[in-house]
């Protein structure tokens, strides 16, 4: 009788894990879920226009703010044409980034703090402009934040990598894949 009742239990204890089974969250490589942008009124930005002067914007307190970034589809803080810190005598090295502009939104898959750099989904990197890893240095790198990378229209060999959750846009150089 006893063997019944444990031939029972297990054939039982079989039957309730095979369900618990079916229930359990599978362990697939996560999906990257596209998170709605809170900077720029909530919505990523065009690209920006070539030439535009430096402008800062005011906040409402009257407050300067010199750092650059987008609001109202506005690029403030760009650089100047004749930056000197963008020359390049040999522009894109490592070829052309292709996948850019306000239709291409990526997650960040590996950075490296220290050498300023990131890689975005299917082993492309950039390195940031070290002037520009102040602006950087904050953002949050690994928290699913969407990144979108833009060409840069006055400095060739150089692309505007912009932070949709702050509004934040940073210099760097595509290092290729």
């Amino acid at each position: 009788m006893k063997h019944r009742f444990a031939f029972a239990f297990i054939i039982a204890l079989f039957a309730c894990a095979s369900v618990f089974a079916q229930q359990a969250p599978r362990h697939e490589e996560p999906q990257h879920e596209e998170r709605s942008p809170h900077a720029n009124g909530g919505h990523v930005p065009t690209p920006p226009p070539p030439h535009a002067p430096r402008e800062v914007e005011k906040g409402p307190d009257g407050r300067v703010i010199e750092h650059p970034h987008v609001n109202n589809d506005h690029w403030y803080g760009h650089a100047a044409v004749d930056d000197r810190r963008f020359h390049l005598d040999h522009p894109f090295p490592h070829g052309h980034f292709q996948r850019f502009g306000p239709t291409y939104r990526y997650n960040v898959v590996r950075v490296d703090v220290h050498a300023h750099r990131f890689w975005l989904p299917g082993g492309f990197f950039f390195e940031i402009a070290a002037w520009d890893w102040a602006e950087a240095a904050s953002w949050c790198w690994n928290c699913g934040s969407d990144f979108v990378v833009y060409e840069d229209p006055d400095h060739p060999g150089w692309y505007l990598v912009y932070d949709t959750q702050t509004g934040v846009y940073v210099h760097a150089q595509y290092l290729g894949s």
